[in-house]
């Protein structure tokens, strides 16, 4: 399913407070235990034709993660399931032990499972499913080694995993992974979604996304968003959202409206960069490119693209930096564009040139890699956080990130959240797509998409025609490939506005 919004843990903390208040804990756990036990059954009934005769094992911690977990057990196990409960750490959730015994479970400890740490490939339980409830959103990354063992040894198995609310040993703020976590089939989270669901590695751990409702409030106020004090409210953008916020000519448009796209990329030590960000603009939909970079890339793109155009003039977007190298002018280039007030995309080698503060409307295409070197930081400290190191940032420089990678994040000063592109597939982690991607955002920003729209729908753009055109596509074709995907989209917008004129209409 497709995620809209996700709320970092202290936000759900709040919201959970205010339930307890309202509904009561025991209800929620009860409703979460309902929700988890038919997620359960549906696998059982894919698998082996029912619940009953279907044998599931539950691994619980000490919290309230191995309370749903217990509490679905004893469901299950009134279906006719044979549930085993797994003590992986601390005491079990009492109450959902006896009632997971009352209704016929057992439990027992990690140990008895027979796990041989010396063995390359574990022996396999009789299992059909495990549900993995140890540990909650309060868990850290990364798992004892006991425990770490047996989630090495589930993802051996191949065996179907349900994990309660995410897959332990994930950080459920940040989406990182320490060592061995749990990898899910599917996840069942309850109320809202958490930054783990949406960004990487976290995210690979959780399979297919269940979010349910147990009578958290959908949408927290600002007094709770604001109560963590982290700033983790993230927007992922959907296919419906994508084809809404692309700019489609109409039969008024001319080339100016469409867009002209000013472009100072490559160099002669690194000319492919120049060649693919203008592959990028011009098959994206800009109604002019001016290719103003160095002589090797010029020659390149005059034959590959035409349609091209290589003097200076009218521009309403500028995309600077793809592979520069070491410009001597790069500092006096970026100091000219800021007093143009135009739309600015700086990318790659022209990050190193930035002067201290340029507008939000400037839009900054880092890797990890360029980010941590932009603050002053390790790369682990921007792959290990992205949220914060994102919005660090964007404090920095006053500029819009969009922070490129597994998980493509866009931050800005101008609105509260954080958007998260369409997730692409790996094939898209290849030399060149930053490139392309910059081409893509140096469009949307010409044709008059504001800036923080323009870099989420722009990576999204990218990921969709990814997602389209499967297999290790070099960036070039499948910038070749970008107006086949935006023709679907916008059809896809089309039928939007129809059922929407349609049910005004009806109305």
């Amino acid at each position: 399913m497709e995620i809209y919004d996700a709320y970092d843990v202290g936000t759900v903390r709040a919201l959970e407070e205010r339930a307890f208040d309202t509904v009561g804990a025991d209800a929620l756990m009860q409703r979460a235990a309902h929700a988890l036990a038919l997620a359960v059954a549906r696998e059982a009934v894919s698998l082996c034709g029912g619940v009953y005769g279907s044998t599931i094992i539950i691994l619980v911690g000490p919290g309230n993660n191995g309370g749903d977990a217990l509490f679905a057990g004893a469901r299950l196990a009134r279906r006719g399931a044979r549930v085993t409960a797994v003590r992986c750490l601390g005491t079990p959730h009492a109450r959902g032990l006896a009632a997971l015994r009352a209704a016929g479970g057992r439990l027992i400890d990690l140990d008895d499972l027979g796990l041989d740490p010396a063995a390359r490939i574990q022996q396999r339980p009789a299992a059909d499913i495990v549900v993995d409830g140890v540990l909650g959103i309060g868990g850290r990354p990364g798992l004892p080694e006991p425990v770490a063992l047996l989630a090495r040894a589930c993802r051996d198995w191949l065996v179907t995993t349900i994990a309660v609310d995410l897959p332990s040993g994930v950080a459920a703020d940040t989406g990182a992974v320490a060592g061995d976590a749990f990898a899910a089939t599917r996840t069942v989270t309850f109320g809202v979604a958490k930054p783990c669901h949406l960004i990487e590695p976290a995210r690979g751990r959780c399979g297919e996304i269940e979010v349910v409702d147990i009578g958290l409030d959908p949408a927290p106020s600002e007094d709770d968003r604001a109560g963590s004090g982290s700033g983790r409210w993230l927007r992922q953008v959907q296919t419906d959202q994508l084809a809404a916020y692309l700019p489609y000519p109409d039969a008024g448009s001319d080339k100016y409206a469409r867009g002209v796209v000013g472009i100072d990329t490559g160099s002669d030590t690194y000319p492919g960069a120049g060649v693919l960000s203008t592959y990028g603009a011009v098959h994206s939909g800009a109604g002019m490119v001016r290719y103003l970079g160095a002589d090797v890339p010029r020659a390149l793109i005059r034959e590959r693209l035409p349609n091209v155009v290589f003097s200076p003039g009218r521009v309403q977007a500028h995309l600077v930096g793809s592979g520069w190298g070491d410009r001597p002018d790069g500092a006096a280039v970026l100091a000219r564009l800021l007093g143009d007030g135009l739309p600015t995309v700086v990318d790659a080698d022209g990050l190193g040139h930035l002067p201290a503060r340029v507008p939000a409307t400037w839009l900054l295409t880092p890797h990890a890699g360029e980010l941590a070197r932009l603050l002053g930081e390790d790369r682990s400290w921007v792959t290990e956080d992205p949220v914060r190191a994102v919005r660090a940032g964007v404090e920095k420089t006053g500029a819009t990130v969009l922070l490129k990678g597994a998980t493509q994040l866009v931050c800005t000063p101008d609105q509260p959240w954080i958007d998260v592109a369409l997730p692409g597939p790996a094939w898209t982690a290849q030399a060149g797509s930053g490139d392309v991607l910059a081409g893509i955002c140096a469009t949307l920003l010409a044709a008059g998409v504001r800036t923080p729209r323009a870099a989420a729908a722009a990576a999204s753009l990218q990921a969709y025609a990814a997602h389209r055109n499967p297999g290790p596509v070099p960036p070039q074709r499948l910038a070749e490939l970008m107006p086949a995907a935006i023709a679907r989209l916008q059809s896809r917008r089309t039928r939007q506005l129809d059922e929407i004129r349609r049910s005004e209409w009806t109305g």
